[in-house]
């Protein structure tokens, strides 16, 4: 039998609990009972993203502080950066309101909100987070962007390339940045020999996004990236140009054979 459970189903009273035990003894004024009993009242028989959703309006009723204030808070219970390529979810799934509060409050203190955007998905994910701020603030973003891409977390270059994929799953479709496929291609170009899988699976996930809308000019770059460095990249490669392989495209299922696919 079974032992699975949705993730939804942890959003609820259980984690308006976990959030507070955790803020009140940073913020002594969080009304903990009101908090878990707004959410407890409210979130029964919606979704996940529903639930994640009202979490976070309830959290921000209960802190009633300006929110650069709040963020304050909301920041001292991140805990400690994931380390490692697992337990994004699993272990920091409590900060899924975090960084909706975010995104939902956080639009007019640029600053502010990325430097907590970087925090938190060094133990979660800002992905969803984050695209609100490159629909503002596109070069500003990118210009973060382009330093996380070196950082030396891997959940941080991830963000990189998950955080801007125009298909990202859950999230709304947006184009490519700077309506121009390279300027994605170029950030992506940073990450094509990460270290970790977790990072290269995103590029590839990246690049089959853009097989779907620039199918020439994704091509064109990938066979480029192949000359620069060679078979290190295979496995992106094929990750990225899946869907035009399953589709049966000609160039590129002649790509693939040429390079020992």
């Amino acid at each position: 039998m079974s032992n699975y459970i949705p993730l939804k189903n942890y959003f609820d009273a259980r984690l308006a609990q976990l959030l507070s035990n955790k803020i009140s003894p940073i913020y002594s004024g969080f009304p903990h009972e009101s908090f878990i009993k707004g959410v407890d009242e409210l979130v029964e028989g919606l979704e996940l993203k529903d639930r994640v959703a009202v979490i976070t309006k309830e959290l921000h009723k209960a802190l009633n502080l300006p929110y650069v204030d709040a963020l304050n808070v909301l920041k001292q219970i991140t805990g400690p950066e994931n380390k490692t390529e697992k337990g994004m979810f699993t272990n920091g799934y409590f900060l899924m309101p975090i960084a909706h509060y975010v995104e939902v409050y956080g639009l007019n203190d640029f600053d502010e909100s990325m430097d907590a955007l970087y925090e938190i998905t060094k133990c979660h994910t800002s992905e969803y987070a984050i695209r609100p701020f490159l629909i503002r603030y596109e070069q500003q973003v990118l210009e973060r962007l382009r330093v996380w891409a070196v950082d030396e977390n891997a959940h941080v270059r991830r963000l990189v390339s998950e955080g801007t994929r125009p298909r990202l799953p859950w999230a709304k479709r947006m184009d490519v940045l700077c309506g121009d496929p390279l300027t994605n291609l170029t950030l992506l170009e940073q990450l094509i020999t990460d270290n970790s899988q977790y990072v290269k699976k995103s590029v590839g996930n990246h690049l089959n996004d853009l097989s779907k809308m620039y199918k020439e000019e994704t091509m064109r770059w990938i066979e480029n990236m192949h000359k620069l460095h060679g078979n290190k990249i295979i496995w992106i490669i094929k990750h990225g140009l899946r869907s035009l392989v399953k589709a049966k495209d000609q160039n590129a299922l002649e790509f693939i054979r040429q390079i020992g696919g």
